[in-house]
């Protein structure tokens, strides 16, 4: 299946200040907090977005970056 994610630069150049502004936005939050931003964000993205296949991609991409329950994440 052909990809329709993009797969330019969609942050002309500024995704260090695009990570840095999420970084910001969990200062201060507990976990629970950041989790529920977390969720927001994800909402809001993905009506922005508004193609079920699009999201079906890259939810399908971002979960298949993820490692087996129980394995180190080395986020700590």
């Amino acid at each position: 299946m052909p990809t329709r994610l993009r797969r330019d630069d969609g942050f002309a150049g500024a995704a260090d200040a695009v990570y840095a502004a999420l970084i910001r936005a969990h200062e201060g939050l507990s976990d629970a907090q950041s989790a529920a931003l977390n969720a927001r964000l994800v909402l809001i993205l993905a009506h922005e977005v508004g193609d079920p296949a699009i999201l079906a991609e890259a939810i399908a991409l971002a979960r298949g970056t993820l490692r087996p329950a129980g394995e180190a994440d080395g986020a700590h």
